[in-house]
């Protein structure tokens, strides 16, 4: 599964003066950028981007954010526009890898960044695929990232982040204060939505500690073009706690849009 050959590509490329781990895998046709959660990084996808890789025949790439994974640190705290800025940064990144457009998947922050990257770039994507997007904060969001705050205060959490990251503590804290922000409260990329022209397919499980239903709603009210994939005994991690349904149905998406 994991022997899928990897993209001679440099380790790190850099984006205004920030260097960012990057790792690519073998295939032909458009490529799969890999937009990864607000803890991960190239790592933390584990297997998966070869595997997606294999049975979709799409080279597929993945990165680390700014201070994430072995990427370089975060100069300073994010504000709640944090994802535009990232989603701003993406043509970059593409520019960088020598890539003119791209299929974008993006797993919860990375999800809302493909989603304004979208709507911004709407020339460099050709289609989504989101696993628990965020669109708007919901309550249910708010209470499991404070009840995350507590488990890292009082376990080896930041231990096991260190396999992926070079600095955890700083992963952590980063994410974890700017969404109990006070102003995070009212954060939304609604009024973007209807920008997006690339087609979506949209993947949740039932048991996101995250996210409802109501944020694909949001997507699906919006976009021309959208397919669903909902999961039971799955929580915010599709590719990891579904990974066979997750990869069923995102080589039938990718292969419809040939």
């Amino acid at each position: 599964m994991s022997s899928q050959a990897a993209i001679a590509l440099p380790e790190t490329i850099e984006i205004v003066g920030v260097r960012l781990e990057v790792k690519a895998w073998e295939g032909t046709g458009t490529p799969i950028l890999l937009l990864h959660e607000g803890l991960g990084s190239v790592a933390m996808w584990r297997d998966f981007p070869a595997t997606l890789a294999r049975r979709t025949g799409h080279p597929v790439i993945a990165w680390s954010r700014t201070g994430y994974g072995q990427s370089d640190p975060l100069a300073q705290s994010r504000d709640p526009d944090y994802m535009h800025r990232e989603a701003d940064l993406a043509p970059q990144v593409m520019d960088a890898l020598g890539i003119a457009r791209a299929i974008l998947l993006g797993h919860s922050d990375g999800g809302s960044i493909a989603l304004i990257a979208a709507a911004l770039h709407p020339q460099r994507v050709v289609a989504l695929i989101l696993e628990a997007p965020h669109v708007f904060v919901e309550d249910l969001a708010v209470a499991s990232i404070a009840a995350a705050r507590d488990h890292y205060l009082a376990s080896d959490m930041g231990e096991r982040m260190a396999r992926y990251h070079r600095l955890p503590d700083q992963v952590f804290w980063r994410w974890n204060d700017i969404w109990l922000d006070a102003r995070f409260r009212v954060w939304t990329i609604e009024d973007l939505l209807p920008r997006i022209a690339a087609p979506a397919l949209l993947i949740q499980g039932l048991d996101d500690e995250y996210g409802t239903l109501a944020q694909l709603d949001r997507i699906e009210a919006a976009l021309p073009a959208t397919a669903r994939l909902i999961l039971p005994d799955c929580g915010h991690s599709p590719h990891r706690d579904q990974p066979e349904a997750v990869l069923e149905a995102v080589a039938a998406f990718v292969g419809e849009l040939q």
